[in-house]
């Protein structure tokens, strides 16, 4: 499929023109979607799976705000207290707040209120990860450079919102766990340096935990950052509209066009079958597997606080790091700095996306690419330190995010937990450093191993004897490639600087956009 103009079509008169014609043409005329405007349905999509990434954070985005429309019919988001009467026998009469005594009516009083509860909950951590997978699909091919570095700063601006967008979310029913977590916000607000107190008071109203802290969270949660999610993800697919795809490099395949889907009708309807697949696993899941039972947590009381209580698992990072960093304290002019809050909890969230902001700008002032358009994707062998610095930063994570979860992983074990986390720190440090070196290593080699094959050819498994009595395999020329591999050796430089390769392109294109 092509996006250049096509020939008119013959005149016809409007006596013997279609009903549907002069509808289309009517419409054309004041919309850019049909044969006037044929661009944007004309607009090509690749067809690999790993660009479906995005789509499935974007229609769990729709799930979370449907479910979540529905949900503040019957939310009360007040801190007044009452005796719950509700159904659930172990809590009868006991105190808590209207927001959770709210949240136990659309559990078990309002027909299928439980449902949505876990609609919302279980899309709410498949949108964050899908927009977490995303963007190391963008790291790892180098979808990122130029023209896509804003794109980029968008991308890392919503997955920011979104953990906040959660968090706010999850201490919304003001449970004993979401309450405790609540708690340890406010121990990271009185981390900071001097103005700690006057941050806590401004958002709990008074002293913890206040009267004011839902009502608060409630607003930012249903106004404030889906507002601006929504601004966010408009932008971005703006621009993906307008900057076009990348696409994993082959045959027809160059910085001027893209192969795939045309808009209109076929990635359409592939993009609606991956809707209704997301939809219906959401409902699937949360139909089947349970989440958030906040009826045997309890009401939030500042003297209790949950055993074994965890976070979701996108802030379960910045709850291991609180608890490896060692019980460092300075005092200043009669003033405590808590280093093993304000470092874990403010510093490192703040270099983490300090860096993920900055690191297209540095690579293309690296190596020089910010001087011509990036629209082939890379593959992550043929970038040796970017992938080892991907890796690196996964295993950074995942070290965090064990040690979120040090008491119960002890426990269960039969591990010393002090051990265990000694053992969590000194991974924290050792551990990355061990998976760049191997990551590197292993794109080395199997560049080395694709450069062999390409230049000697694949075994056909037939063994002859040479004339000198020895024995050699035969070979024949490579005629399968996966995607975004090259067509010819790569030299040795190439593989050492992760230089991309320029194939020549082989045949045709099936479909160009």
């Amino acid at each position: 499929m092509s996006e250049e103009p096509r020939p008119p079509a013959p005149a016809r008169t409007s006596e013997a023109r279609r009903p549907g014609e002069r509808f289309a043409d009517a419409l054309d005329g004041r919309l850019p979607v049909l044969d006037g405007g044929g661009r944007l349905l004309r607009k090509a999509f690749p067809e690999h799976w790993s660009f479906l990434l995005g789509e499935i954070a974007l229609y769990s985005l729709v799930v979370l705000l449907l479910t979540g429309v529905w949900l503040t019919f019957f939310f009360k988001p007040e801190m007044r207290e009452v005796a719950y009467q509700g159904p659930y026998v172990p809590l009868r009469g006991v105190l808590m707040s209207e927001a959770f005594d709210s949240t136990l009516h659309i559990s078990f009083d309002v027909r299928g209120g439980l449902l949505v509860r876990q609609m919302h909950h279980w899309a709410a951590l498949v949108f964050v990860a899908a927009i977490g997978v995303h963007l190391l699909r963008i790291f790892f091919t180098g979808a990122f450079r130029r023209p896509r570095e804003v794109n980029w700063v968008i991308g890392v601006t919503l997955f920011m919102i979104a953990l906040a967008e959660g968090f706010a979310g999850y201490s919304l029913p003001d449970d004993l766990l979401s309450g405790t977590g609540l708690r340890i916000a406010q121990g990271i607000m009185l981390s900071l340096p001097v103005v700690g107190t006057y941050v806590s008071m401004f958002v709990f109203g008074s002293e913890f935990p206040g009267q004011d802290v839902v009502p608060r969270l409630y607003g930012m949660h249903i106004l404030l950052l889906p507002g601006a999610l929504i601004a966010l993800v408009t932008v971005h697919l703006i621009l993906v509209f307008y900057l076009k795809h990348t696409q994993w490099r082959g045959p027809g395949r160059t910085n001027r066009n893209v192969v795939g889907k045309p808009l209109f009708p076929q990635f359409t309807a592939s993009s609606m079958g991956l809707s209704l697949t997301v939809f219906g696993v959401l409902a699937l899941i949360s139909a089947l597997a349970q989440i958030n039972p906040v009826w045997t947590y309890g009401p939030y009381r500042p003297d209790l606080v949950s055993t074994g209580s965890q976070p979701d698992w996108y802030v379960g990072f910045l709850e291991g790091a609180l608890r490896l960093v060692p019980p460092w304290e300075t005092v200043v002019a009669g003033h405590t700095i808590m280093w093993n809050v304000l470092l874990p909890a403010v510093v490192l969230p703040a270099l983490l996306f300090l860096v993920l902001y900055a690191y297209p700008f540095v690579e293309q002032w690296l190596t020089g690419e910010w001087r011509e358009e990036q629209h082939l994707c890379d593959r992550p062998r043929e970038r040796p330190v970017r992938t080892g610095l991907g890796v690196a930063g996964i295993t950074f994570y995942g070290v965090l995010l064990l040690a979120g979860g040090n008491d119960i992983v002890a426990e269960t074990f039969r591990f010393s937990l002090n051990t265990l986390t000694w053992v969590l720190r000194i991974a924290l440090v050792v551990a990355p450093v061990v998976a760049f070196l191997v990551t590197r290593a292993l794109c080395h080699a199997l560049q080395e191993t694709e450069r062999e094959r390409l230049s000697e050819g694949e075994e056909t498994g037939e063994v002859r004897q040479t004339v000198e009595g020895g024995y050699v395999s035969d070979h024949r020329p490579v005629t399968r490639f996966p995607p975004g591999a090259p067509r010819r050796p790569i030299s040795a430089r190439e593989s050492r600087t992760g230089t991309p390769d320029r194939e020549l392109p082989a045949r045709a294109p099936r479909r160009r956009g």
